[in-house]
């Protein structure tokens, strides 16, 4: 049975000894002349794209029409709020009632683009390597997006790739490298909004781009129906 994860230490660590992240001190004038300064936090792992991260909406469909528009979401745990998030994909399965939902943070499947990769590129790799989906070609990308600007220069691109079925829900195996810890959920895009409130409910965290996106999706739905505000 696999061990519940937990932040054991916390402690300061310098920018030169960071693999990941660098900080930095900005000095800036604003728009009254005033000299400023701004500490900022940025990836060190930036490559030739200009891009650092990509976050995949993957719509599920069934041809023959066999189960509801849906998307796919992931569950991963992250230290920096010793958390599970709900939003990203194999290994604990059906094992993961071993975890308190405390400790559960939802999310969108993402991750890093390699060197000399595209934000497609890397997002059809991610989506297959967290959720096991093979993506038939991508709908859409984003512009460049900031989670953050206060904070950090990370960016990343929204792609919304197609993952039509013949018929069934398939739910194929991830495809994790070791170390890797993820569980996918699919959750119908109707029932996006709500379901992600349920989950807070009970105690999950879910990632804030998530959650705009399910708004959003459920806002556009009540609106086209007339059921709005």
């Amino acid at each position: 049975m696999p061990l519940e994860p937990k932040v054991t230490a916390v402690a300061p660590l310098d920018t030169d000894q960071a693999k990941w992240i660098g900080l930095k001190k900005i000095h800036y004038t604003d728009q009254d002349g005033k000299k400023r300064v701004w500490e900022s936090a940025e990836r060190k792992t930036r490559g030739a794209s200009g891009i650092d991260a990509v976050a995949i909406l993957a719509i599920l469909r069934s041809k023959t029409n066999a189960f509801p528009l849906s998307t796919v979401v992931i569950e991963q745990y992250r230290p920096p709020i010793d958390k599970f998030v709900i939003g990203r994909s194999k290994a604990f399965k059906s094992r993961r009632t071993s975890f308190t939902d405390q400790h559960c943070k939802k999310e969108l499947p993402a991750g890093l683009i390699d060197k000399d990769e595209t934000a497609e590129q890397a997002a059809i790799r991610e989506l297959e390597e967290e959720t096991g989906y093979k993506a038939e070609k991508v709908a859409e990308s984003s512009p460049i997006i900031y989670s953050d600007p206060g904070m950090s220069n990370a960016n990343m691109k929204l792609v919304v790739a197609s993952v039509p079925m013949d018929d069934q829900l398939e739910m194929p195996d991830s495809k994790l490298d070791v170390g890797e810890h993820i569980v996918k959920r699919v959750i119908p895009l109707d029932k996006l909004n709500a379901t992600l409130k349920v989950y807070d409910e009970k105690g999950y965290v879910v990632d804030a781009r998530l959650a705009h996106l399910a708004t959003g999706y459920d806002i556009a739905q009540r609106i086209g129906s007339g059921a709005f505000p």
